[in-house]
């Protein structure tokens, strides 16, 4: 095993293809702070670029998975990031949950969320772009913005309707009530739920069922292909980035092995490396200017 060795709130730790991002702020639930989503942001653009690792697993340490943002600071307040009490004062500054979903949203590897306790304000949204969400008994979720006098962030009025259905995602976020794993779970949030001694290993069983016997490269256009595609009008969309997909891949070194490694019967080698064989399936793809 190889451990981040920075003494940050976010360790990364790699041990047979797999990656864990642990939140390790145990003694404030794990609550986020600025530099930690620049941190995260860091370790996803590591994932991104070691072809070593196949996905990546988040959760924390401790009793929580993440108590939302860390307002213990005296300087923190909502109305700072905002430009003042009416918006106008300066121009408002990027949401910090916001940059980090949207980076997770761009990852090219799978990743998946083992939220081992209570997930409360960026806790539950950061969890929402990633592939899978898993639990222990003991988490609960809190979209708890209205009951702070703020509104959603990071994204989740995006993703989290998409996950659980309008009605649901409201009810959520209007009331601010803690939602429990098995609730979650009821509701589509979580696709299961586990002891707590049992949620790291069936979240590396996961992670190695997704991944192990499938090219690399076609797990991150897949992701890509499937993410993206939410945001598209019209299956044309979807048909051209196909098309080009199976245009690239259909000529690739990776297929010759699928093909040969069916028909003999073994298990694939696959040659071809997210950091240098990835085709651009979308050229006219283009994130919207903040």
């Amino acid at each position: 095993m190889t451990m981040d060795s920075a003494t940050d709130l976010i360790r990364l730790a790699v041990e047979d293809g797999l990656a864990k991002i642990i939140l390790d702020h145990p003694e404030k639930l794990n609550a986020m702070t600025q530099s930690m989503v620049a941190r995260f942001v860091e370790l996803l653009d590591r994932t991104d670029a070691d072809d070593s690792i196949r996905a990546v697993i988040v959760t924390g340490n401790g009793r929580a998975f993440c108590a939302g943002a860390d307002l213990s600071a005296p300087a923190r307040s909502f109305g700072r990031d905002l430009g003042g009490r009416d918006g106008n004062t300066v121009a408002p500054a990027r949401d910090g949950g916001g940059v980090l979903t949207l980076r997770i949203f761009r990852s090219l590897k799978p990743i998946i969320a083992a939220v081992n306790g209570p997930a409360v304000g960026v806790g539950a949204t950061m969890q929402l772009p990633m592939d899978v969400r898993i639990a222990s008994t003991d988490a609960s979720f809190g979209f708890v913005f209205a009951r702070r006098g703020i509104v959603p962030e990071a994204a989740s009025s995006w993703f989290l309707p998409r996950i659980v259905g309008i009605s649901t995602a409201l009810q959520w976020a209007y009331s601010g009530r803690l939602v429990s794993a098995s609730e979650a779970l009821e509701r589509g949030l979580l696709t299961s739920v586990h002891s707590p001694a049992d949620l790291l290993p069936a979240a590396t069983s996961i992670a190695r069922s997704m991944t192990e016997q499938s090219a690399p490269v076609s797990i991150a256009l897949t992701r890509q292909m499937m993410w993206r595609m939410l945001t598209r009008g019209h299956p044309m969309e979807a048909h051209r980035a196909d098309s080009l997909g199976i245009h690239f891949r259909g000529g690739s070194a990776d297929a010759l092995e699928g093909l040969a490694s069916f028909k003999g019967k073994r298990q694939p080698q696959f040659v071809d490396r997210v950091s240098k064989d990835l085709p651009d399936i979308f050229p006219n793809w283009s994130e919207p200017d903040y």
